[in-house]
């Protein structure tokens, strides 16, 4: 049998550890929010050729009055291009604009007809207002304030027939602890990757942590359930001794399960190309988290509440 109640104290510091850098990183840096946040526009472009240097595109953009726009590499021949407020007939110029400044030399035929060459290809275009980024900042703290009252609503209820030791909000409580725990490292590792490699963080990451947040708790309340089982089964044994043998029962199925989920979203992450890149590594990063905060915190906070309850 494994001790992971026992050795609670190593579990527990390591999370406080881990959220408190994630908390920092994310009051130090915060996240760099990309435009479905701040509102603006975004050129996915590939080139056929040879890519340009950042310096000879923004040249290139300067002289048709687009000034500030951030342009960064996308796989081996993109870019992308964000900027403010580019309206159609803009969005347009910007594409002959380029076209004409990085047009190759074109090979001829042999009746001496110069032959058509693709320069570049627009990949994707999106535009948003910062109305709606402020919209959806709304929405997503709304979002997360709901899901977590209701987690604690429905494990209260759902382990209603369970009071002692511990009361079944309890449960509920120490699951969104968990959650919470999940979400703060994932944002704070998103900190540091926005602050020293340009990651921004959009609507998709949104779906990224309300996803993270319910393979977590689903995650959990396995743990839970059995813990729940053998306080019936084992009605009298102590409560410490009842959470290290219902771990030791569900671990393996929990680690098999993620691994298993985490083997796809690597292949996503390798083959799914830059749009989903930020997406599945957002999931990733929570998965992992996730499965460790359901085995080697949520538990290990129960014993340590009733422990706590106990010698008060």
């Amino acid at each position: 049998m494994i001790s992971i109640i026992k050795r609670r104290k190593i579990w527990l510091t390591t999370s406080t550890l881990m959220t408190i850098v994630g908390l920092v990183s994310f009051i130090m840096f915060g996240l760099k929010l990309g435009i479905d946040f701040t509102g603006g526009s975004l050129m996915e472009l590939e080139f056929a050729v040879s890519v340009p240097t950042n310096q000879q595109i923004n040249e290139a953009l300067v002289s048709i009055d687009i000034n500030n726009a951030v342009i960064q590499p996308v796989g081996e021949q993109g870019i992308t291009i964000r900027a403010q407020d580019i309206d159609e007939a803009t969005h347009q110029k910007i594409l002959e604009t380029l076209k004409q400044k990085f047009q190759p030399e074109l090979p001829q035929s042999d009746s001496g007809i110069i032959m058509e060459a693709k320069v570049l290809e627009e990949k994707r275009f999106d535009s948003i207002g910062p109305s709606i980024g402020q919209e959806l900042k709304n929405k997503t703290v709304w979002g997360i304030i709901i899901v977590s009252v209701a987690i604690i609503a429905y494990i209260a209820w759902a382990f209603r027939k369970i009071s002692k030791p511990v009361a079944s909000w309890k449960f509920g409580t120490i699951a969104v602890i968990s959650l919470m725990h999940d979400i703060i490292i994932t944002a704070g590792i998103f900190a540091i990757l926005g602050k020293f490699y340009g990651i921004e963080v959009n609507a998709p990451f949104i779906a990224a942590l309300l996803t993270i947040f319910g393979y977590s708790n689903n995650d959990t309340i396995v743990v839970f359930d059995r813990i729940r089982e053998n306080l019936i089964r084992h009605m009298g044994e102590d409560f410490e001794t009842i959470v290290e043998k219902s771990i030791n029962e569900v671990i393996v199925r929990s680690i098999n399960t993620s691994f298993t989920v985490l083997l796809a979203l690597f292949a996503l992450l390798i083959f799914g190309g830059a749009t989903i890149r930020d997406f599945v590594l957002a999931l990733i990063i929570g998965v992992t988290i996730g499965t460790y905060s359901s085995i080697f915190l949520a538990s290990p906070l129960l014993v340590v509440w009733e422990k706590f309850r106990s010698n008060r």
